[in-house]
This record gives C-alpha cells, structure tokens and sequence, in this order.
C-alpha cells in the first residue's frame, strides 16, 4: 500500500536539485513505476528543482503517490515573481538564462499530466505520471500531506475512494504527532479501505472500535454523489464547500475523540452542484484561508489547490493535511 506522507524538498541551493531527482526516483520505486518511468520522473524533479533555482523565491517541491495509488505526483509550489508569458516559457530551448531552456516544455512531455497556474505572489505546478494500463480515477483529487517540521513520521493520513456508492474521502489526524499518532492514523486509514462504500456512520464507528488501543484520532469523511455532499466527522477536520467565487458552507466535526470518546456520529448533506469544490483539512491548516480566499485561489484544479494551501497556510508546529476534490462535470 503506497504511504500517504509527502516529501518536502525546499530549493533553497542548487545542491537540492540533485535531491529532489533521487527523492523522486525513490518515490517511483515505493509506487511500482515500472522500467525507466523512475529516472523519467527523476527528470522531472530536476527540471522542477532547477527552474525553482533559477526563477523562484521561496520554492519548494512536494513529492508524493496520488490519491487513488495508480502513480506519483511532483508538486512545485514558489511565492514569485510569477512567470509572464506562460505559453512561451512552455516552449522548448525558450531561457531568460542564457541556459537551454528544455525544462519546462522537456516536463510537459514526460508527465502524463502537467498543470501550471501562475500569479505574481507565486507558481503553483503538477506533474502526474501513472503506472502503465491504471486507469484514470473519475474524479478529480488532490492532496498534501506534511509531517511536523524536523520529523518524518506524520500523525496525518488521507484516503479516497470510488465505490458504487459514490466518491469517499478520508482525513485522519492521530492526537499529537510523531509515530505513535502515525499509527493511530494509519490504523484508521487501512479500516476505512477495506469497505469505503459503507455507510459514513459504519466506518467512523469501525474506526473507533479499531483505534481503542490507539491514542486516538480526529478523523472527517465525505461522500460525493450526484449533486450530494455527505459529510461525518469527528473532531478537528473541518470541510469547506466552494466554487469558483466564494466559499459556501464550512462544517467541523462533532465533538469527541476517534478511539476514546464517541458521540452518535451524525450525517450532513450540503447540495454539490456540478463543478463545486470540496476541501477538507486537518488543524494543521489555519482554516482562516476560507475567511476571504483570492478568486486564484478559489479556481485551482485540486492539486493545486491543496497546494497551495500548504504552501500558504500550513502550520508548522503540528501535522498539515489539505485535501481538495472536484464534482465531476461543469457548473451550470
């Protein structure tokens, strides 16, 4: 089962170029990228970490597998000055460095999946390459998920997956940080996949029985179905509803403790029109983002989004998850 913990690789000296490369073929070797996809996804990492070298301030990748497990994704995220003319900065042998100018366009070819957004106060870029035959997921998914700064062992975990019942997503956050909470979440994440199209009840009352042994956890579920959010979640996840204007509905879990303490857990239903977004994120995310979040912001693909809010909101003294999910098709 790929791990849920993103590696953070900060470019903050052209030596991390050559880390971020290895980071990314090991990361393709813990997914079972077959053949040369680990060098071709070390290219990619390179080409990342060499443009953040060159271009950006503050840049940083994050390397991960995503969200249904069918690959990896290389995450570059910066906070400037932006790229001007992002058609021709995708051009092959275009440079403002007197270099060879292959990075960016050499990385659209390699990822099965290349997306870029840019503004003044940064760049945010995807890179998603697949195993070969694993099908595309039906819905659109992103997520982050960064240990407590100086430490690899994240208290964080995060699930999705399709079903006949609908698109589940998990976010679940082990009290305190460090190994033990790590396997209080982990616990709880390997419950969840067993059987996600259960009713969310079913599964957060499983996880309570599983996680008894455990310190416990806070832990928040989502259903999307045809037009449907459903939402269950106890403890400190909180949930956001939102299109491409404004924020429409915030929910936080019911009081009380996955493993300790558990209430009667409760179903909410938001409407979610076609298009809308749904993000869902752990204490580790100061959930004020939502208060007055720019309309950049607001029309980020889900990768780039959870992207961004780690990049922008992350506390650094807890475990950060953020987790983004689009309804399938187009807002009327």
């Amino acid at each position: 089962m790929p791990g849920t913990t993103t590696r953070q690789v900060r470019v903050d000296h052209h030596s991390a170029v050559h880390l971020a490369a290895e980071t990314a073929r090991a990361v393709a070797r813990e997914g079972a990228l077959p053949g040369a996809l680990p060098d071709r996804a070390a290219v990619i990492a390179s080409e990342l970490a060499a443009n953040l070298d060159k271009h950006a301030r503050d840049g940083s990748l994050y390397l991960q597998h995503l969200p249904a497990g069918e690959g990896i994704e290389i995450l570059a995220v910066d906070r400037g000055p932006g790229i001007g003319d992002l058609a021709l900065s995708l051009t092959d042998g275009f440079s403002t460095t007197g270099t060879l100018g292959a990075g960016l366009g050499a990385v659209g070819r390699i990822a099965d999946e290349f997306t870029i957004r840019t503004e003044a106060g940064g760049t945010l870029m995807s890179a998603r390459m697949r195993r070969p035959g694993a099908p595309a997921p039906h819905t659109a998914a992103g997520v982050v998920c960064l240990p407590l700064e100086g430490e690899s062992a994240c208290g964080d975990a995060w699930a999705v997956a399709e079903s006949e019942e609908g698109v589940t997503a998990l976010v679940v956050d082990g009290l305190g940080h460090g190994e033990q909470a790590a396997e209080a979440a982990q616990l709880a994440r390997r419950h969840f996949l067993r059987e996600p199209g259960r009713p969310l009840p079913e599964l957060l009352t499983g996880m309570h029985r599983a996680l008894r042994r455990t310190r416990g956890a806070a832990a928040g579920l989502v259903r999307l179905r045809a037009g449907t959010a459903e939402s269950c979640g106890i403890g400190n996840i909180r949930l956001m509803l939102l299109d491409d204007r404004r924020v429409h509905a915030r929910v936080t879990g019911q009081p009380g403790i996955v493993g300790f303490t558990l209430p009667v857990p409760r179903v909410q239903r938001l409407d979610a029109p076609a298009g809308a977004g749904l993000v869902l994120c752990s204490d580790g995310i100061d959930h004020r983002w939502a208060d007055s979040p720019s309309p950049f912001l607001l029309r980020l693909p889900p990768p780039l989004l959870a992207a961004a809010l780690c990049r922008d909101r992350r506390r650094t003294r807890d475990d950060a998850t953020a987790l983004a999910v689009r309804v399938p098709g187009r807002q009327p």
